[in-house]
């Protein structure tokens, strides 16, 4: 019987058409590209950190050069609309940044205590060959953040793409040949779960870094146990904002609005449910709504349309089944946009607004990671935070307000990775990215970040025998 290639098909949430199609790496080429990076990584880990740096700036320059080919390209496979560009604004200053900390955060650690006749130190050293297991919801950003700094480090990276975004791993690579970049040290595979799941298993990964659901990331420990390799985790997320009464109002509409709907809802620190204090709470529910009816939902390859539609089908099914759900029970919507193909079994979705929400209601505790929000009008800090800490979640928590040591205390209370104050949705790389509970594990960007992507080796020398 003739042997049938088994392949990987890109569906085109613009149409539903098969926008690309790879087959998936046999066995043999898998291991054959892990013992190419694991002899490519034994000199590179002897390559200056300067001169690694070169190359992730010549990569970068690469790939910011095919900008007009990649826009088009994304919004085909995931459904961004083309108005907003690619994700190299992000991609720039993460690379930058990673780049420019990496001789002074790599740098050896001498003992806090000198002693006479003695050197100790202790070396931060390369973990070896690093996995990336990267998404499809920002495919170019949530990549690099290991990507770079783990070749700055010292190691060498395999990267397994999102199904739905094939073709971001081969524009890296094609960045990275442009580059110059010795072979071998990067490279980018299409690989099956089991085939994924086989090499975590087999020993000869040292690190794997992973974004996606909770039941992936199990499916990765799991996957991992008994090898003792580091993982990094970014799993679900459910991100909490609190609005405040000295809030300046038409900033914070502005913001959550931009922060819950970007990207049609589909980003890992987008906002998902909102609590409001009572004395601002009709003002911003009113603010809230009126701008989100401004959002044109549509074919992502048009200019004028700002929401395309979610990446698969199944996707937009769960936003509308927590609506239903929702509503049933109570709550209320604000919104009840017109929006062609907004059908069961499409894409296609239009935001919403919902108020008279509660914690019974999924669509306030389980992730929905689509153009859905919930509004809760609260009395006080203490319900906030409660209702904030009511989650099996934690990567953002935003808290809009004009008092920078109210929002710390609050912060310090909420149990989150990261707190911001009049912003949201966004990923400094100076600050490290990190979560708690079902969130996941593992730091990424900042100098912690690169002490995540290697591992310390100590130095006692007796110098004075």
């Amino acid at each position: 019987m003739e042997h049938l290639l088994e392949t990987v098909k890109l569906k085109s949430p613009i149409d539903g058409s098969i926008y690309a199609e790879r087959p998936v790496a046999t066995d043999h080429a898998i291991n054959a590209a892990v013992e190419r990076a694991r002899a490519a990584q034994e000199k590179w880990a002897e390559t200056p950190v300067v001169e690694r740096g070169k190359y992730m700036l010549a990569m970068l320059e690469a790939l910011v050069a095919m900008t007009d080919e990649i826009v088009p390209e994304i919004a085909w496979q995931m459904g961004r609309p083309v108005r907003y560009g690619g994700e190299f604004g992000g991609v720039k200053e993460r690379t930058n940044y990673m780049v420019e900390i990496a001789e002074a955060a790599l740098k050896p650690v001498p003992a806090s205590n000198p002693k006479d006749g003695f050197r100790r130190y202790v070396k931060k050293v390369p973990l070896g060959v690093v996995m990336v297991i990267a998404p499809w919801n920002y495919p170019y950003l949530t990549a690099v953040n290991t990507i770079v700094p783990a070749l700055m480090a010292g190691s060498a990276v395999i990267l397994k793409h999102a199904a739905q975004t094939l073709l971001v791993g081969e524009r890296f690579s094609q960045a990275f040949d442009k580059a110059g970049l010795p072979k071998g040290l990067f490279q980018n595979l299409v690989m099956n779960h089991g085939q994924t799941e086989k090499l975590l298993g087999s020993g000869k990964i040292d690190h794997v870094n992973f974004t996606g659901s909770v039941g992936g990331g199990r499916a990765i420990e799991k996957a991992a146990a008994g090898t003792f390799m580091t993982l990094g985790l970014e799993l679900g997320g459910k991100d909490p904002a609190y609005v405040l009464p000295d809030a300046k109002m038409d900033h914070a509409v502005a913001n959550l609005v931009d922060g819950a709907f970007f990207n049609s809802g589909q980003c890992c620190c987008g906002i998902e449910r909102v609590y409001v204090h009572e004395k601002v709470y009709d003002e911003f529910v009113e603010g809230f709504a009126a701008e989100t009816r401004n959002y044109v939902v549509g074919n992502p390859l048009e200019q004028a349309t700002t929401m395309g539609p979610m990446a698969q089908a199944r996707f937009a099914d769960l936003i509308r089944e927590q609506k239903a759900e929702a509503l049933r029970k109570g709550a209320k919507a604000h919104i009840h946009m017109k929006v062609e193909n907004d059908r069961a079994g499409s894409p296609y979705l239009a935001p919403e607004v919902l108020t008279e929400v509660d914690h019974q209601m999924s669509v306030m505790r389980e992730e929905s990671f689509g153009p859905i929000v919930g509004i809760m009008k609260v009395r006080n800090d203490e319900e906030a935070i409660a209702l904030m800490n009511d989650s099996p979640y934690g990567l953002t928590a935003s808290i809009w307000t004009r008092d920078s040591e109210r929002a710390i205390a609050i912060g310090d209370r909420v149990e989150t990775g990261t707190v911001f104050m009049n912003r949201c949705d966004y990923l400094d790389p100076a600050l490290v990215w990190t979560g708690v509970k079902d969130t996941g594990k593992g730091a990424a960007l900042s100098a912690i970040g690169y002490d995540n992507l290697t591992r310390p080796k100590s130095y006692h020398l007796r110098e004075a025998i």
